[in-house]
């Protein structure tokens, strides 16, 4: 199948892999809330910033909202991203003891919590067989022609379908990594591309 091919070259471009320096899933969930409308080379720097001074849930949880405004101001939408991280940590602590819950359902409930954010700390938080589609991933798979869809939502389930499940976790990060660097969203590098033969659309 042609996404077996895309996926076979993508590990053999990036044989490491990709993974989160910190895998907790706390930490995961309130990086990857930072991340939304925002770069990788802003969250990463802004998530160390926040946990260093506030490392727990507890923490997070009563921390007073403009000291963590000042801490991740470089992030897009910060003020909002402030005040959903302390509820997030609030909700945590108060309804799931301090642990972050390991269900789709749950972590959808939490405020600014969307399915990509809840799959990426399902997948690399908890080692589930989940498909995380952020833009790099939606882009890439319609861009390549694995999908035709109009939202993440449906590329997920598209991909879904697609793909052998015992793959789905590897799909984001690998992805991630191509959207980086090679398949970037504005100018891409086409020539160079090791998909070139085999992508429909070469820009």
């Amino acid at each position: 199948m042609y996404v077996d091919e895309v996926l076979s070259r993508l590990r053999k471009l990036y044989p490491g892999g990709y993974s989160h320096v910190n895998k907790d899933p706390f930490y995961l969930l309130i990086s990857t809330v930072l991340s939304q409308r925002t770069r990788d080379d802003v969250t990463i720097p802004a998530t160390q910033k926040l946990f260093s001074v506030f490392a727990t849930v507890e923490k997070m949880a009563g921390a007073d909202v403009n000291e963590v405004q000042d801490l991740i101001r470089d992030v897009g939408f910060y003020r909002v991203k402030a005040q959903r991280i302390i509820d997030i940590s609030r909700i945590i602590l108060q309804d799931y003891g301090g642990v972050v819950p390991d269900s789709i359902d749950e972590l959808l409930k939490l405020p600014g919590v969307g399915r990509k954010t809840a799959n990426c700390v399902l997948g690399y938080g908890f080692g589930q067989d989940v498909i995380a589609v952020d833009t790099h991933v939606h882009r890439i798979s319609n861009r390549m022609g694995l999908v035709d869809t109009s939202d993440p939502d449906e590329t997920e389930k598209e991909l879904e379908k697609l793909v052998s499940k015992q793959d789905w976790k590897d799909i984001n990060g690998l992805m991630v990594l191509f959207g980086q660097n090679v398949c970037r969203p504005v100018g891409p590098k086409c020539r160079e591309c090791i998909m070139n033969d085999i992508c429909p659309k070469i820009i």
